[in-house]
């Protein structure tokens, strides 16, 4: 396909061209309707000229009968550029004027009528002219007109200026037609060209932008964005492949080598059964890690919540503290639950009471170890800070301990799947509770940020604040796994 053809087939010339008719149909209407008009100017200017005349004429006649209004009318015709005049006997002889003849009948039909005409001096010659005739007394008949041939020039002059400017129109508006389509059918290859070089695999090339803010630069912004999530998930999910590789190798590892164990050294049932239990404790370890992963990988679907309502936030911070409350004192730390009224959050309420409940492990983990500042030995520092709270247009969850906290530089990196960092490897954990209470709060379009707690860790989560009352104000409490079964 040649160049020109692709530029008639583009969808901007197609537009262009249908553009360009309606416009010539229009200008086409325009221009005839003020050629009507001008007609209907003209006739009732020339109208109104030959009542002015017969008006003269009548007065003559009225003061010296036949005889004065033939000398006037024969003065008349003797000036340039004379208007038609003619006065006829009864039988339609002429007596004086400037007309040779009238069709036939043409002087039976008094009134103001269009008709042709043969002027005096030009015989054969026919012209239109637009003329009143009037009867007078002893059958006398005078017409007076004018002639239409200047008119006809005129709406001549109009016709060809509509043809010229409708010429002018379609050349001008198929040369700018084909020079759009072409800057637009650049950037469409500029783009396709770019998107073959992805399609072969190259995720980190981007489809290029002109700058002009237009449709296609939104649309092609969409794009890059779209792929940017696209290379993001995929980067994810080779992550997610080696760390699953590498963190689940150990486990595995030391399964069958219990196992193993027990076949080769075990003489007593006490000895199978302890081996046993151990099998199963690293199997629902397993199936805990699993069931973390499944539940990232649903929340990062973003396909939303499933089951979402309306809930107050204060409620289930309330509910999750009453559950871990048992835990905290047996680690002889301070349960700091501080809630405000009407918190209400749309979204799964499941969803975003697991992630509270990851992040509450997490600070029992680490909220008893203390800081290397030494400043957690005061009682206020001792406690796990668990908060609800309105800002502004978002509801904030804070969960806060006074442990050793984690690096500035790492904050980010422990958002990821699988990440320990070297201090928390030898706790039991898989480094997914950050990674799914991150990935809870993208699925409600919120975020969550890691602060210094001065010491310690503080992790906020903010969730849009919903603009309605819950309807169910008595929800159930939530169902969420004992604290040592939390990812």
């Amino acid at each position: 396909m040649t160049a020109l053809a692709k530029l008639f087939r583009t969808t901007v010339f197609k537009v262009s061209l249908a553009f360009l008719v309606i416009s010539a149909i229009g200008a086409g209407l325009v221009l005839s309707s003020v050629g009507d008009n001008v007609k209907m100017l003209i006739d009732q200017q020339i109208a109104n000229t030959v009542d002015a005349d017969i008006a003269g004429l009548a007065e003559q006649y009225a003061q010296g009968g036949i005889r004065r209004l033939v000398q006037s009318v024969e003065n008349r015709t003797q000036r340039p550029g004379a208007d038609l005049y003619l006065v006829t006997t009864g039988a339609g002889e002429p007596l004086v004027g400037n007309i040779a003849s009238l069709p036939p009948g043409v002087l039976e039909r008094p009134g103001l009528v269009e008709t042709t005409y043969e002027p005096a001096g030009a015989v054969g010659k026919k012209r239109r002219a637009l003329a009143r005739i009037f009867v007078l007394p002893a059958g006398f008949r005078l017409v007076v007109g004018h002639d239409l041939e200047e008119g006809e020039s005129l709406r001549n002059i109009l016709r060809g200026a509509l043809l010229t400017s409708l010429i002018w129109l379609v050349a001008i508006g198929t040369l700018g037609g084909l020079w759009v389509a072409r800057r637009v059918l650049n950037r469409v290859d500029a783009i396709n060209a770019r998107a073959k070089t992805i399609v072969a695999g190259d995720l980190t090339g981007r489809l290029p932008i002109a700058g002009t803010g237009d449709e296609l630069d939104r649309l092609v912004q969409n794009l890059n964005a779209m792929l940017d999530r696209i290379s993001l998930l995929m980067t994810g999910l080779k992550q997610v492949s080696d760390n699953i590789a590498h963190d689940l190798k150990t486990p595995l590892t030391r399964l069958r080598a219990r196992a193993e164990a027990a076949l080769q050294f075990g003489k007593t049932p006490e000895d199978y059964r302890g081996a046993l239990e151990k099998v199963l404790e690293e199997s629902d370890r397993l199936i805990q890690i699993f069931d973390a992963l499944l539940k990232i990988a649903r929340a990062e679907a973003g396909s939303g919540p499933e089951g979402a309502i309306d809930f107050d936030a204060g409620a289930m911070i309330a509910d999750v503290g009453e559950l871990y409350e048992p835990a905290v004192e047996e680690l002889g730390l301070g349960l700091d639950v501080q809630t405000q009224p009407n918190l209400i959050i749309h979204g799964s309420r499941e969803l975003v009471g697991q992630a509270i409940a990851n992040l509450v492990d997490n600070a029992l983990k680490y909220g008893a170890e203390p800081a290397e500042t030494g400043a957690a030995d005061s009682p206020a520092q001792k406690n796990i800070e668990l908060l609800a709270r309105r800002a502004g247009a978002v509801v904030e969850i804070v969960v806060g301990d006074h442990g050793p906290g984690i690096p500035p530089a790492d904050r980010e990196r422990v958002l990821d799947r699988f990440v320990r960092l070297e201090n928390s490897r030898s706790r039991p954990g898989s480094g997914l509770g950050l990674s799914l209470a991150a990935a809870v709060a993208r699925l409600h379009n919120g975020t969550l940020r890691l602060e210094d707690n001065a010491p310690g860790l503080r992790v906020v989560i903010a969730l849009p604040a919903a603009a309605i009352t819950p309807k169910n104000e008595s929800a159930p409490k939530l169902s969420l796994p004992p604290p040592e079964a939390a990812a």
